[in-house]
């Protein structure tokens, strides 16, 4: 589960490195985020020379988590690192490459589909 303060590598290719969620995007009052979630979140490590700058607030889909998320197979899938893409205002994603691998579940949620083409592995 991903709540305010928590921190976020970032799976994709646009230039910031890690990120610190401070606002949990879906539903009125809903203070954790999973799986497929938009996040609001601050820039805290970036490359230098890229498109997004340290301290640059942006909106992310969360990827990973460490927290697992159980199948109706009875299998549990679990990530060593909690990791979010980041997307513009219309959803889609802002960088070209996408890291590592990505949960099935998003797929349900329809929201990602583009981010789901990019991932180069969908366990």
């Amino acid at each position: 589960m991903i709540q305010p303060q928590s921190c976020l590598q970032i799976a994709d290719n646009t230039g910031a490195r890690e990120i610190m969620c401070i606002r949990v995007l879906n539903g009125k009052s809903q203070k954790k985020a999973s799986l497929g979630h938009i996040i609001l979140g601050v820039v805290k490590k970036a490359l230098p020379n890229m498109p997004i700058k340290k301290s640059e607030i942006v909106r992310a889909v969360i990827v990973r988590t460490s927290q697992g998320v159980g199948r109706s197979n009875g299998l549990t899938v679990r990530f060593d690192q909690n990791a979010a893409v980041i997307i513009n205002k219309e959803g889609a994603p802002r960088g070209t490459r996408i890291f590592g691998p990505v949960p099935r579940e998003l797929r349900e949620q329809k929201v990602n589909l583009k981010i789901l083409s990019l991932a180069s592995e969908v366990v």
